[in-house]
């Protein structure tokens, strides 16, 4: 269980929530945690008890079916997610896809769509990456033609995560192609349009049970009042709603490397070597102290930061600088972790092996730890 005495950011109210969350996963998440991996996706039925329970999209306005939550609520949806062992793509409908609705959509397409995502009937993707264009947005080559009412949408997308399950994704589309970054709009795409297409169910290295695909938008036609907040203001948009999506994963680093070391701890006092437990060797237990050391001010570190945020203060450069380190000090926990447990580390029966495979992405996603470092050097 992920301890979390002694972190004042988090009151009582909190505490309750938190118990609630876990009850939920136990029920729902765990048991299914390997079928999903073999599935490669994660059952709708989990979606709904989330639903059901409030673990989705908690600071979507009551007027649309929401709890109209602070952001501490999903950050311990996040972190109770990641501890748990799992991928599952309920945070990026909370954390990244809801605030773009939220604040730059149409009343009409909020009535339609945020009950549906609260509730877990309606699952959301957001459609940036492109084979040809990654952390660099200005390279996106999918447009958008006005055409009378309509917006007419073509090009291809890779690596979105729900993307086999999405009901309705926020498409990153050039509007203005001369205008490179300038030129960017949001277009909110329901998935039934005539030329939407999904490609295959991605085949990768770890986070087996998210969903990750290929979208293909041919000639497809979508009302103009699906075009979220104004034309060409896209790139402001996804650079202002950028703080929460770095943070969010920042918390899943956080969680992720926390519950590696656990396992850790666990498996080396359990393990016997040389008439003794692995921990009583001065390597492990040295090797834990400074995870452990780390671990202590990464907490400290992330509650300050979800404190900025939720003062609206968080800048671009901070959450970039806790996506950076959070998400490479979970890669240097679950990699110490999986060498304390020797052979069993490599085996998928043990859990260290999926956090250790499941961690490696977290470098590369949501802007690569180059580009954190990048962002956080021109701020200087």
């Amino acid at each position: 269980m992920l301890d979390t005495s002694g972190r004042t950011l988090f009151d009582e109210d909190l505490s309750i929530f938190r118990e609630q969350v876990r009850k939920v996963y136990a029920q729902h998440l765990v048991p299914n945690l390997d079928r999903w991996e073999e599935e490669g996706v994660v059952d709708r039925a989990f979606w709904r008890a989330c639903g059901e329970a409030g673990l989705l999209c908690p600071q979507v306005p009551q007027a649309y079916g929401g709890l109209d939550l602070d952001y501490r609520y999903n950050a311990v949806i996040g972190e109770e997610l990641t501890y748990a062992g799992s991928t599952a793509g309920i945070t990026l409908q909370s954390d990244i896809v809801a605030p773009y609705l939220i604040h730059y959509a149409s009343e009409d397409l909020k009535q339609v769509w945020l009950p549906k995502m609260v509730s877990g009937e309606a699952i959301a993707a957001i459609a940036m990456t492109e084979p040809g264009a990654g952390s660099d947005l200005q390279g996106v080559r999918t447009t958008a033609r006005r055409v009378g009412d309509d917006y007419v949408i073509s090009g291809s997308k890779t690596y979105i995560t729900n993307g086999q399950s999405a009901d309705i994704i926020v498409v990153v589309a050039k509007t203005d192609p001369d205008k490179g970054a300038k030129g960017i709009s949001l277009i909110l795409v329901e998935a039934t349009r005539e030329g939407f297409r999904r490609g295959r169910n991605l085949d990768k290295i770890g986070q087996n049970s998210a969903d990750t695909s290929e979208l293909f938008f041919e000639d497809v036609r979508v009302p103009a009042g699906n075009l979220l907040g104004q034309e060409n203001q896209g790139f402001v948009y996804l650079m202002t709603q950028l703080p929460q999506e770095r943070l969010q994963i920042a918390i899943s680093g956080q969680a992720g490397a926390q519950r590696a070391f656990d396992e850790a701890v666990k498996f080396t006092k359990d393990r016997k070597a040389f008439r003794q437990t692995v921990f009583d060797f001065q390597n492990t237990r040295f090797t834990l102290a400074n995870l452990k050391a780390k671990l202590q001010a990464g907490w400290a570190h992330l509650d300050w930061c979800t404190a900025r945020h939720l003062q609206g203060e968080l800048t671009a450069a901070e959450a970039s600088a806790a996506k950076l380190f959070h998400t490479e000090l979970q890669w240097e926990v679950c990699d110490a972790a999986l060498q304390l447990h020797g052979g069993a580390g490599y085996m998928n029966e043990y859990p260290i092996a999926r956090l250790w495979r499941d961690a490696r992405v977290q470098r590369i996603y949501g802007g690569t730890s180059e580009i954190m470092k990048e962002v956080v050097a021109r701020s200087l």
